[in-house]
């Protein structure tokens, strides 16, 4: 059975003819304790039959440990997004309104532009320290989609960025360790949370609160040792 509409895969096919350079898409999966993913492997299928742009790749999450440790990659299913270079952008469940985060993130990375003003990269360019950001969303909030794009759009600007889209119904252990009440939730570096799409601006000024308390934390251990 096709996850995707005759009539979706005309429309994404469209979309695809102006793709620029080839995005591949790595699908971590298993057959048995993994509810979504079949459906997920399906769906990374159906998308690359539509364009000779997107490529395919799938990995078996227990057998296939040594890509599993490359691409970092600790739940299934899974999905990385790279183009010869691995810019730590995770999906884990693309479904309901994120499909549509799925399809504009293989169409940034293939043009190479995530739309972020020329401030935000500049001040982007200028981080020392890693950052994880982890979006928390369900796949009937329209608003979720906001926050997932743009956290992928500052892990494609940054390589000390890295971003996951996290479906809470999936992976409920998570949404209780970090008491996700409403989405979508991101939480940047188990320091700072944010709730609501919020803009560019705010999740900047988020990322720099975390790292501060980062610092605070790193000087108070060393001062206790």
């Amino acid at each position: 059975m096709s996850i995707i509409s005759n009539r979706d895969k005309e429309a994404i096919a469209k979309e695809f003819a102006s793709l620029d350079k080839p995005v591949k898409l790595v699908n971590f999966t298993q057959e048995i304790e993994c509810q979504y993913c079949r459906e997920t492997s399906s769906l990374v299928k159906e998308l690359g039959d539509l364009s000779d742009k997107v490529t395919t790749e799938v990995h078996n999450f227990t057998l296939d440990t040594e890509a599993t440790e490359k691409y970092k990659i600790d739940k299934i299913p899974a999905i990385a997004f790279v183009d010869g270079e691995d810019y730590g952008l995770r999906f884990y469940i693309p479904s309901g309104y994120e499909f549509m985060t799925l399809l504009e993130t293989i169409k940034m990375i293939s043009t190479g532009e995530s739309g972020l003003s020329l401030k935000t990269k500049r001040c982007l360019k200028e981080l020392r320290t890693p950052v994880h950001l982890q979006v928390f969303v369900t796949p009937t909030c329209p608003h979720c989609t906001r926050a997932v794009s743009l956290a992928y759009k500052f892990a494609y600007e940054s390589p000390l960025i890295t971003a996951d889209a996290i479906e809470i119904i999936e992976f409920p252990h998570l949404a209780q360790k970090y008491e996700v009440q409403g989405v979508p939730k991101t939480v940047i570096s188990e320091s700072v949370h944010l709730v609501g799409a919020v803009p560019e601006e705010t999740l900047l000024d988020s990322i720099r609160e975390a790292l501060a308390d980062l610092h605070t934390h790193s000087v108070e251990k060393e001062n206790s040792i």
